[in-house]
């Protein structure tokens, strides 16, 4: 029991971490490790994950706002049209079996990802400024991501990260650091739901927080120092690696080894190509560098 509850506790390090790097899957591991290495129950398991990265995003909020990486404006308008976005997307989602909604769940994540790798397109040579977005834009967006997260029943970071740093413009840090917001906003709004109904062990509940804050400070100071591009791409990579899990997760028994096999054949060709395409291809520094040093050759 000891060694399992270090093993927990070192795990959710890695929600914390993944929640201050990249403003996102904080759920997408809390649930897992709660319900397959703490023995929660599916439900006691989201309803602890809510209180777990509510709490661990609201603190993580204080040192990307120091850092002058929140809109505040932006995320607690995003938050709040989130809000209600999900709360119809609850009540449709209660109208659709579950094996559904997670495989719908995956193939957004892996479209989301692979939109997260490729980046914006053609946006010129500026690079994307810190701005609040346009109040109709983000009551738009925070309510369609909201019934998505409403839907699929997640906290909603694998979308709000691209919808502001795609569709917004946004730089990626300041995309995660105000993705907090908007998280901590829909987490506690659902765990005030769940806790009308399910009892949470707080002792280990409290633990798995405390530990998953530790991981998101270090994870906050990290995503200031890192790159803007190297930060798309881990998160891209991430989100794909998780959508991946889930798909393999709802394929039938008898198929998922043959669907992991070919899936880890697709990926291993793709990050081949993404390593020279998108790290170091001499085409993509022409795209952006050639009219300044032409070649001589």
């Amino acid at each position: 029991m000891t060694a399992t509850l270090i093993l927990v506790l070192a795990l959710s390090v890695l929600i914390g971490l993944s929640l201050g790097v990249l403003g996102g899957g904080g759920s997408i591991l809390t649930v897992p490790i709660l319900v397959y290495v703490a023995g929660f129950e599916a439900k006691e398991a989201i309803a602890a994950s809510l209180f777990v990265v509510g709490v661990t995003s609201a603190v993580s909020v204080i040192s990307h706002a120091r850092g002058g990486r929140v809109m505040w404006r932006t995320g607690l308008i995003f938050g709040a049209a989130g809000m209600a976005g999900a709360f119809v997307g609850g009540l449709l989602g209660g109208q659709i079996p579950g094996q559904i909604l997670l495989i719908a769940f995956a193939i957004m994540m892996v479209a989301t990802s692979v939109a997260m790798l490729r980046g914006r397109k053609k946006n010129g040579d500026a690079p994307p400024v810190k701005h609040e977005l346009p109040l109709g834009r983000v009551l738009l967006d925070g309510a369609v991501v909201g019934l998505v997260t409403g839907l699929v029943g997640a906290g909603g970071g694998f979308l709000v990260v691209p919808a502001l740093a795609l569709l917004g413009g946004l730089p990626m840090s300041v995309a995660v650091g105000t993705s907090l917001v908007v998280i901590a906003m829909k987490s506690f709004a659902g765990l005030a739901g769940y806790l009308t109904t399910v009892q949470l062990d707080w002792g280990i509940t409290l633990g798995v927080t405390a530990a998953a804050i530790v991981g998101t400070l270090a994870g906050s100071k990290l995503a200031g120092r890192i790159p803007e591009a190297a930060l798309r791409k881990a998160f891209g990579w991430f989100v794909l690696m998780m959508g991946t899990f889930v798909l393999i997760q709802q394929a039938p028994a008898d198929l998922r080894w043959f669907i992991a096999a070919g899936i880890a054949a697709l990926a291993a060709g793709t990050a081949g190509i993404c390593w020279f395409f998108i790290s170091s291809c001499p085409l993509r520094k022409r795209s952006g560098r050639p009219d300044t040093v032409p070649s001589t050759a």
